[in-house]
């Protein structure tokens, strides 16, 4: 019987970038198929030429061995090929219900009956979470406009279901609601490709992992018969034994930053210290407040609180004033508030601090790019030029360019909100030394993570939120997964006191 899917010897370049040299993957009915591979390693392009957004310049695709041409995404929804984007796609100001059924709606005629679609919409949702049907995607939260992609594409009568980083915005329990639909399509028959750069789904529910490198095919790896360590040496063509950079040998230094009584609509009364030369993680469900939490020290959230830096008062009203004290954010959304996509690297590194290349009033462009230079060779970016704009990087270099932007005004703190989401394994490796790097520097850093790998592995204390409160501490002795999902999860908590 031959594979649902298979593709053989294909290639597709962009002008001068060859971003597939000669790639092969096949799927079975039945089984879930993880496709592995840094950021760059032409993932997304092939699921794309599958997909018929992209017109491979040579090579084959058979559906049930028979040749194929998908000429557009239409052509390949006839095929029963679904596609969950990584990018969200949604209409933002139409309902929810709209943007599940819209290839169906696109062909009706006469008028809508917005009733029977949002029941239609409620049915399909239920599986997956608890989202009104009716309210505009534009107000929901990034999570939520994800599942609303994949429920989606669940409406479409597919064969091959293609889910490109599917659970990179969800919490854990919809993870795991999303995964138990994802089986029970495989046991329905249905051939799913998994792209992900997470090992422990790869492991916990895939049955065969391929790995690309560089736009080329590289190994196809039975799991039951590999390790994680050997799918990441696939994937970045060299060992990497350590995923975190050695902690801090030597104890914390003085007090860097105090925080007491953070209160907002969100928050109730938060207090944490933050000491020179330390990594503080901060854990706890989505909506337990840790992105507003860093919003609200940094001035980018109303709040009542007090700070002292360095044991001085200091007032922290506005961004602004939040950089005037070498405090900075590191948005979890680099793609909307991180990064201004379209404009050249340069620029996008100097937006924080213009002072720092400005002349007379007018920014001086060669100041501007040596910048970008310097910080790009200290964070290892692959990039063409400083005047390339960020929309052409991989998601780990867009990353180092968020990260040289926060370095640019030499900062004494660092709140960044999910680092490596989206980030591959290597990325993520050069990352995590930059921030040790910089604790070692006596700068105090402050990280959020929904990945417990990620926060045990990289901080040396960890404060955990639970519906707005702080839940407990961990030092470092006490870092376990269990131990921060009974904190984050209300099941134990060691009191307000930081």
């Amino acid at each position: 019987m031959p594979p649902l899917l298979q593709l053989s010897n294909i290639a597709k370049s962009f002008g001068p970038v060859k971003a597939l040299r000669d790639v092969s993957f096949e799927l079975r009915a039945g089984e879930i198929h993880a496709l592995a591979g840094e950021n760059g390693a032409g993932k997304s392009t092939t699921m794309k030429i599958v997909d018929g957004i992209l017109q491979p310049d040579r090579g084959e695709i058979r559906i049930d061995g028979e040749r194929r041409r998908i000429r557009s995404p239409l052509e390949a929804q006839a095929l029963g090929i679904g596609f969950v984007h990584q990018e969200i796609a949604l209409c933002p100001d139409v309902s929810v219900a709209e943007n599940i059924f819209m290839s169906a709606t696109a062909l009706q005629r006469g008028l809508m009956n917005f009733a029977a679609l949002e029941r239609k919409a409620k049915t399909v949702l239920a599986e997956l979470c608890d989202i009104d049907p009716a309210i505009k995607v534009g107000d929901l939260s990034i999570s939520n406009q994800q599942l609303v992609e994949i429920a989606k594409a669940l409406t479409l009568d597919a064969r091959i279901l293609i889910l490109d980083e599917p659970t990179s915005a969800l919490t854990e329990s919809e993870t795991e609601k999303l995964f138990r639909i994802v089986h029970r399509l495989r046991q329905r028959g249905l051939g799913i490709i998994h792209i992900s750069h997470r090992m422990a789904e790869i492991f916990e529910h895939c049955d065969r992992v391929t790995v690309f490198r560089d736009g080329e095919y590289v190994t196809r790896l039975n799991i039951p018969e590999t390790t994680p360590e050997e799918v990441v040496n696939n994937m970045v063509g060299r060992e990497i034994s350590h995923l975190y950079p050695e902690k801090a040998t030597q104890p914390p230094g003085r007090p860097l930053l105090e925080v007491e009584n953070v209160t907002c609509s969100h928050l109730k009364g938060v207090s944490l210290t933050l000491r020179e030369g330390e990594i503080l993680g901060i854990g706890g469900l989505m909506g337990a407040g840790r992105s507003e939490l860093a919003k609200a020290i940094c001035g980018l959230r109303h709040s009542s609180k007090t700070l002292r830096l360095m044991g001085e008062p200091v007032s922290i009203p506005d961004f602004s004033a939040a950089l005037d004290h070498g405090m900075v954010y590191v948005s979890e959304d680099r793609k909307v508030e991180g990064l201004f996509l379209d404009l050249p690297i340069s620029q996008n590194i100097s937006s924080l601090r213009l002072s720092q290349v400005t002349k007379r009033g007018l920014v001086n462009r060669a100041a501007e790019t040596k910048q970008a230079e310097q910080l790009g060779r200290r964070l290892r970016l692959k990039a063409g030029t400083p005047e390339d704009p960020p929309s052409t990087l991989s998601g780990g270099n867009q990353q180092k360019v968020a990260l040289a932007r926060m370095l640019s005004v030499n900062p004494r703190v660092v709140f960044l909100d999910e680092p490596t989401r989206g980030v591959d394994v290597g990325a993520k490796s050069e990352i995590h030394a930059i921030l040790r790097e910089l604790c070692d520097q006596g700068v105090g850093v402050v990280v959020i993570s929904s990945e417990l790998p990620e926060l045990i592995g990289l901080s040396d204390r960890i404060v955990v939120l639970h519906e707005g409160k702080m839940s407990g501490e961990l030092n470092a002795a006490e870092m376990t997964e269990e131990a921060i999902i009974h904190l984050a999860s209300g099941l134990h908590s060691q009191g307000d006191a930081a």
